[in-house]
């Protein structure tokens, strides 16, 4: 028997290079339990941002464009907001797009990853892991919740043999203390299925949205990081035997 499963989706687009290998159809749901400070996409915080969709429906967009996202290596990536938020929804698109033969990737903080089952993660080929920040506390400060569950989820992830690559938002004055990043890098170090670390600078491109919504914009007079320092943090990783881009 076919199950029918609901969900909220924001928006679907393709892109190359940054959701996962090859083209990707990246789907973008409603949804996310952080606020972080420089998340880019404020339009996707709540359930009622998104629309009511099936997996079918959304099943039925993907094929529109499978010969191309096949032919460029690529496959599907779930992104949000948060699509561990909507786990069922999320689990039966992965099941149904890894049982169609497409390359299956979820990108995720991990925060809510205790909602994702053993089954789901076997349905998903690659996890893109935003960790936000290895101290503790900027990571409450720059998100609004606790680091520990991404950190369990990251291990768990290990365990399963689950390949990740980890996402690292460079924020000056926020996420740019050495010490911590040398700790992330350590811990990172420790998960053998991690396969690469992509250090990404903070910018401004989603300023537009909170100007739309009336949302004041926290890190509005925050600079992007200089090109020295991105080179900096990515040599921190590189110094612990990790692939950093």
């Amino acid at each position: 028997m076919a199950v029918t499963v609901n969900g909220r989706i924001h928006s679907w687009d393709l892109s190359t290079g940054v959701d996962g290998p090859g083209t990707r159809f990246v789907l973008f749901l409603s949804g996310c339990p952080l606020r972080c400070l420089y998340c880019a996409n404020p339009d996707t915080w709540h359930l009622r941002d998104g629309r009511e969709a099936t997996v079918d429906e959304v099943m039925a967009e993907i094929e529109k464009y499978r010969a191309f996202v096949v032919t460029a290596g690529g496959g599907v990536t779930v992104t949000g907001g948060e699509p561990l938020l909507q786990s069922a929804f999320t689990g039966e698109l992965l099941r149904r797009c890894k049982e169609s033969g497409l390359h299956t990737a979820l990108d995720t903080s991990g925060f809510l990853g205790a909602r994702a089952t053993d089954e789901l993660l076997a349905d998903t080929d690659l996890v893109l892991l935003d960790i936000k920040s290895f101290d503790i506390t900027a990571y409450r400060h720059l998100t609004g919740g606790e680091l520990g569950p991404t950190l369990n989820f990251a291990t768990r992830l290990d365990l399963l043999a689950v390949k990740m690559w980890v996402r690292y938002v460079l924020v000056p004055g926020w996420t740019d203390d050495p010490d911590a990043i040398d700790g992330l890098a350590g811990f990172v170090a420790g998960l053998g299925s991690v396969d690469r670390v992509d250090v990404l600078p903070f910018h401004k491109l989603g300023a537009a949205k909170y100007e739309a919504l009336g949302v004041p914009f926290p890190l509005r007079d925050t600079p992007s990081p200089t090109r020295d320092s991105v080179d900096r943090v990515r040599e921190q990783f590189r110094a612990h035997g990790l692939t950093a881009r």
